[in-house]
């Protein structure tokens, strides 16, 4: 065997090893140039079927030709001759004259080397330097064009994954980036190499499990597999019957209902006692329960929460309690008024048993909250005390807009006005200019500058009267501990509640104190001189200062938590202030004259205002959106207006209380009741 035999053999030898993927490009690339019809703007579509072709004729040989039966099919003679045909197409030496490569390294290392050159589009030989000596194999010829009858082919181990892998990938690359076929024009221009138009002609290759060529590692957990059985369970039957009805419980109006349609044994637990009372409570309760525990609910008016037995029906209480918030956001009440008193009615309080108010008559009326009857009178009638007489058409509101009336009620009136039993010690010798009631005691002001404590659980007997304030005492208000009143005086005065000591005088005002408000350890004032004041009981100091725009101030509420502030006055708005930072949330507009009476109802977040352009307005707490008004309920100013879950109660000058009652023939309003 010659040398170049023996170089032959060792290159057979060493490519069992190391790829024979430099040979292989040679020779597809010189049967990727040659075809029948070689025009460069032919795309690649119109010759993908012959390339593949060839290429897969080239795999399927490449496979075959490492069997021992395919290499002794061939002779020596076929292999030199193939070997002088090849020599002579690419113009290197044959036999023993060729250049002997050295080492079986080198020669490894020399086809490893792929120069990548840029192409042009007419497709030029590949570099010598990747043919540097010619292969022989025992391996039938190849049929690539009419240039080439025969190619040898030179094996080399792992070229076929090699050329696998790099077909899967710029397959998929490819079918990725290109939207149209690639003309060879375009393929010279991106400068592909020969692998590159090699992968182009190779069949799409899937699952190599060696190189890890299509293994998904996208992250399916949030897709659905159908496949796997969904276990449906009905809890009711599952669960004991506690714990299910516990659950239950968290479900909301909408959802229980729903929940009693599905079976008799969900109806049960569903429609329960336990079920509804919840719903029922966190719907109507939330708004009360923790900042206004120290404060008596009859300050308050009603709760509308009902009352704990056993046998409450607290599912048709949320719905009575349903019905009368839609009433109040239609604005759908009844009017009734309370006549008796002789001049105007300068405040009111009330609860779910009985409205007090005070007039300029010297007297304080208690009328009955379900009769509308007066069942007592407080005081004596100031000489010469007249009612007013109403025509038939007392009943005719004057056509200002807002809300009107459902209906108008005057219950009828008793033949003998109702007297006290006794005269009292001693009574006011003024108008009644404001008061307060809890269960225990009631404290009125007066015109005449003083402050009188009554006894409400013995029949209203005055227990005491307060003196200091040298001019009229403009309202009042108390906690278990203390009694504050303020006065046109410009003084604030705070007493002890049981023993009646005066405490401490506040001073700092320029104008008449026409409001305060208590809350624990701060009072909140209102004053003539266009400013809301926040003190300190402890240490008597004014520590915040809330100024209105330009003018007075004649009203003021202070939420049961301490962070809100309301004022209104001659702006015609009501100020919303944050108690804590000071600083002015929102203006609430609607009203066209003095806003002369303010009350925050927390429990059912709404703010009642009373003014001077004869209307009464609510609020929403939160978004200060109007939800209703009554403008024209009475022929005069409104001077003071309360509210609680169903009912306003206003009072005007025109000497009669209104009463706007949402729940006025309502089924089931008694249930709401405390």
């Amino acid at each position: 065997m010659t040398g170049g035999d023996d170089d032959n053999a060792g290159g057979d030898n060493g490519g069992n090893m190391l790829g024979p993927a430099s040979d292989l490009a040679h020779k597809l690339e010189g049967c990727a140039i040659i075809d029948d019809d070689p025009q460069p703007s032919q795309t690649i579509p119109r010759r993908k079927a012959s390339w593949r072709r060839k290429g897969l004729e080239i795999f399927e040989t490449l496979c075959g030709s490492s069997s021992s039966s395919r290499a002794n099919n061939h002779s020596r003679r076929n292999d030199e001759q193939t070997q002088a045909e090849l020599c002579e197409k690419f113009g290197r030496e044959s036999g023993s004259t060729r250049r002997k490569s050295g080492s079986g390294w080198l020669r490894r290392t020399a086809s490893m080397r792929f120069h990548h050159h840029r192409r042009s589009s007419t497709f030029t030989r590949p570099p010598t330097s990747y043919t540097a000596f010619v292969p022989s194999f025992n391996m039938p010829p190849l049929e690539f064009g009419p240039e080439h009858k025969s190619t040898p082919r030179r094996l080399t181990g792992g070229a076929a994954a090699r050329a696998a892998a790099a077909a899967q990938n710029e397959s998929t690359r490819s079918s990725t980036i290109h939207d149209g076929p690639m003309t060879f024009r375009d393929t010279s221009s991106r400068s592909l190499t020969l692998i590159d138009r090699l992968v182009l002609m190779e069949p799409k290759v899937n699952n190599d499990a060696e190189s890890g060529i299509g293994i998904d590692i996208r992250d399916r957990s949030d897709e659905t597999d159908l496949t796997i059985p969904i276990t449906r369970n009905d809890p009711s039957g599952v669960l004991p019957e506690e714990i299910f009805a516990h659950v239950i419980s968290y479900l909301d109006a909408a959802s229980l209902m729903k929940a009693e349609l599905v079976s008799r044994r969900w109806y049960g637990t569903a429609h329960s006692y336990h079920s509804w009372r919840h719903v029922f409570w966190r719907e109507h309760s939330t708004t009360y329960l923790s900042h206004l525990q120290d404060v008596p609910a009859s300050q308050v008016g009603g709760l509308g929460l009902g009352k704990r037995r056993p046998d409450q029906n607290w599912k048709q209480m949320w719905k009575v309690r349903k019905l009368l918030n839609a009433r109040w956001q239609y604005g759908q009440a009844a009017a009734v008024y309370l006549e008796g008193h002789k001049d105007s009615v300068y405040c009111v309080q009330f609860d779910e048993q009985k409205i007090i108010t005070g007039s300029r008559d010297r007297t304080i009326r208690i009328w009955d909250a379900h009769t509308y009857e007066c069942i007592k009178i407080i005081g004596v009638l100031k000489a010469n005390g007249q009612a007013r007489v109403y025509e038939d058409d007392r009943l005719i509101i004057a056509n200002r807009g807002g809300s009107r009336p459902t209906v108008s009620i005057v219950p009828a009136r008793p033949l003998a006005e109702p007297k006290s039993t006794e005269k009292p010690a001693f009574y006011h010798t003024g108008s009644i200019l404001c008061l307060q009631f809890d269960e225990e005691i009631m404290v009125s002001g007066s015109s005449d500058h003083s402050i009188i404590v009554w006894d409400v659980a013995n029949d209203y007997a005055p227990i005491r009267r307060l003196q200091h304030h040298s001019a009229g005492v403009l309202d009042v208000r108390f906690d278990d501990k203390h009694i504050v009143s303020c006065s046109k005086d410009t003084s604030i005065c705070l007493w002890d509640r049981h023993t009646g000591e005066l405490l401490r005088t506040l001073t700092g005002h320029r104008g008449p104190v026409n409001a305060v408000q208590l809350r624990g350890n701060l009072i909140v004032s209102a004053s003539g001189d266009g400013i809301a004041k926040l003190w300190n009981l402890a240490s008597g100091l004014c520590i915040k200062e809330f100024p209105s725009r330009d003018r007075g101030l004649a009203c003021v509420e202070f939420s049961p938590d301490s962070r809100t502030i309301l004022a209104g006055g001659n702006d015609q708005v009501i100020y919303h202030f944050d108690a804590n930072s000071g600083e002015l949330l929102r203006e609430l507009k609607g009203h066209k004259g003095l806003v002369r009476s303010l009350h925050l109802d927390s429990a059912n977040g709404r703010i009642i205002s009373g003014s001077y352009d004869y209307s009464v307005k609510a609020y929403d707490l939160n978004s200060g959106d109007m939800i209703c008004d009554f403008e024209g309920w009475t022929t005069s100013w409104m001077l003071s207006a309360k509210a609680d879950y169903r009912r306003i109660v206003a009072t005007s000058q025109d000497s009669r209380a209104v009463v706007m009652d949402f729940g006025h023939l309502l089924p089931g309003i008694e249930l709401l009741e405390g």
